[in-house]
């Protein structure tokens, strides 16, 4: 929880910055995320990096009325998903939270296994909204080196599952967030090229 857990209070108001800056014109534009225009990327981040995290650390499963839910279509969704990631957040603030096993509906998870790799939904798909609506997406290093590290230990699974494209190629001496993106199949110019 040490070393996680401000890891996660950073990539969540990074997350809702990003959010506050998409525009409703945008919603209907495209993403590299084949079949997904910013709306479908934006609703499956809200669901699982606010919702999913506060449901996982409550070790409730998600209603069917959340995971159907249109987020991007609900007056001011932006500044709801700020307000529910600070929920979530606070549920993770309590060190009980991180003991024991999660069940997630098709496995369970040690607890801070499962955080790390919802805060890596945060920041990848946080990037992913980030580049498809001209921002920037800014964590530190710290923050950088939980989510390479989550990116490197679960990478392969993810390109099973269709998660992850092939791994993009940068120099090895790329900062840490970008070396995360490309790993995880996303091509870092895509943001340069948005902004």
């Amino acid at each position: 929880m040490e070393s996680l857990y401000p890891s996660m209070v950073e990539c969540a108001a990074e997350a809702a910055r990003v959010a506050r800056g998409v525009t409703a014109e945008q919603l209907a534009g495209t993403t590299h995320c084949p079949g997904w225009d910013v709306r479908a990327l934006v609703n499956h981040w809200v669901l699982y990096t606010s919702h999913g995290l506060e449901h996982r650390a409550l070790r409730k499963p998600l209603p069917e009325s959340l995971t159907e839910r249109d987020f991007a279509a609900e007056p001011g969704w932006a500044e709801v998903y700020a307000a529910q990631l600070d929920r979530a957040v606070a549920v993770w603030g309590d060190p009980v939270v991180w003991e024991g096993e999660v069940d997630f509906g098709v496995g369970s998870m040690a607890a801070p296994e499962l955080a790390s790799v919802i805060v890596k939904e945060m920041a990848v798909h946080g990037w992913d909204v980030a580049a498809a609506t001209g921002q920037e997406y800014r964590i530190s290093d710290a923050a950088a080196r939980v989510i390479l590290d989550v990116v490197v230990t679960h990478g392969d699974l993810y390109r099973q599952y269709d998660g992850f494209a092939p791994a993009v190629s940068v120099p090895s001496d790329s900062p840490t967030f970008t070396r995360a993106v490309a790993l995880s199949g996303r091509d870092p110019r895509l943001s340069q090229a948005a902004s």
